[in-house]
């Protein structure tokens, strides 16, 4: 899997690989059954250097490229989907719309802090009749008195509601003129009154990741709060998520090769009829169609990266690589676990819960069929 990859990387993906099998590992079965959100294990994600990996040093960030940054994420997710969503989420979401649509001032305000896991943020545009439809939205901001006065919900926030969480890049309806919404973009510090979370438990998958529900009751922030101008709030949201998909991406090529690697340690091990399980043709095709799809999966989503960090336009292969990789997550996730056999349903193997986690991944940031759509339209 290194093949091409400069010396830095390497050594990176080893950095990061050690991080995750020395302090994610022994954490996720436990944190998983707890349905609790580490906060500990944030703050030292945030010593490791997996938060601002590819903002400028000026910034607090890494100063790293976008391939090594989802190779962050895929060695995560390796292990743990739910550290690797945490991660994914705080990046591409949280922190990347401030610094690509921020003023100087917005940048060294809130960058710094986020870059430390000290502090979360959060990416607002679900709501109860927002999802796919992006411009379902009906959370409003009006301008009073010089400040924005903000009422609405939104739903299924990542990062927005532990005693880290301090606050959300929030999409609102800021005018309405001839029955046409004006979409834009707001930084909402979570110590604003009025602003009100809520966690969501009771999840199949990212059982320890900070989901919650947010109230927002005539908050009011500084005009100077809005990102980038008026009326550019989808513009923002939507190459935020071109960008955030190559994480998602990562997730589901992270789950795939770790629940792959389970797959191959098991049918070493297991015997039936006085031989192991990878003797057995039937196994072995498995194990061989999973190391295709996987090579796949990260030779597309790596070519994408370097699309990006070549100033390339990106955003089909963006939805190719995240379409593809969350269906590959699904399919090797499932052979895994049809080769633990009965065993595979116990809690205390980790590819029961990796079984779970990559529901998510054919849903979150644009379902399959968005993409899909999404990819035609490119294409047509």
């Amino acid at each position: 899997m290194n093949d091409l990859l400069d010396n830095r990387t390497i050594e990176y993906r080893e950095k990061i690989r050690a991080f995750s099998e020395l302090v994610i590992k022994p954490l996720a079965i436990v944190q998983d059954e707890k349905e609790e959100f580490p906060v500990e294990l944030a703050k030292q994600m945030g010593k490791a250097g997996l938060f601002g990996i590819t903002l400028p040093v000026k910034y607090g960030g890494q100063g790293m490229d976008t391939l090594s940054y989802i190779i962050a994420i895929e060695e995560v997710a390796r292990v743990d989907s739910s550290p690797a969503a945490t991660i994914a989420a705080h990046n591409s979401l949280g922190i990347a719309p401030i610094y690509n649509f921020g003023t100087e001032e917005q940048r060294l305000k809130y960058l710094p802090d986020l870059c430390t896991g000290e502090k979360l943020w959060a990416f607002g545009l679900t709501e109860t009749n927002a999802g796919s439809d992006a411009k379902g939205v009906e959370t409003e901001a009006t301008m009073v008195d010089d400040q924005w006065n903000i009422n609405g919900s939104k739903v299924f926030i990542t990062n927005s509601s532990s005693s880290i969480a301090s606050g959300i890049t929030l999409q609102t309806i800021t005018n309405h003129e001839n029955g046409k919404k004006e979409l834009s973009v707001i930084l909402v510090d979570r110590s604003t009154p009025g602003y009100s979370t809520t966690p969501i438990k009771g999840k199949l998958m990212w059982r320890a990741v900070d989901n919650g529900k947010l109230t927002f009751d005539n908050c009011r922030v500084p005009a100077g709060n809005l990102l980038g101008n008026r009326g550019e709030g989808m513009k923002i949201m939507l190459s935020t998520l071109d960008s955030g998909r190559l994480s998602i991406a990562a997730i589901g090529l992270g789950l795939a090769q770790g629940a792959f690697e389970m797959a191959i340690d098991y049918s070493r091990k297991r015997r039936q009829f006085g031989k192991p399980l990878a003797e057995f043709q039937a196994i072995s095709f498995k194990l061989a169609e999973m190391a295709t799809k996987i090579e796949l999966a990260r030779n597309t989503l790596y070519h994408t990266c370097r699309l990006k960090d070549a100033g390339l336009p990106f955003a089909k292969q963006a939805a190719i690589s995240k379409l593809y990789c969350s269906e590959i997550a699904r399919e090797v996730a499932d052979e895994s676990l049809q080769i633990h056999g009965a065993y595979g349903f116990l809690r205390e193997n980790h590819i029961e819960r990796f079984y779970r986690d990559q529901r998510l991944l054919q849903i979150g940031e644009g379902t399959s069929e968005i993409l899909k759509m999404v990819i035609s339209r490119h294409i047509l």
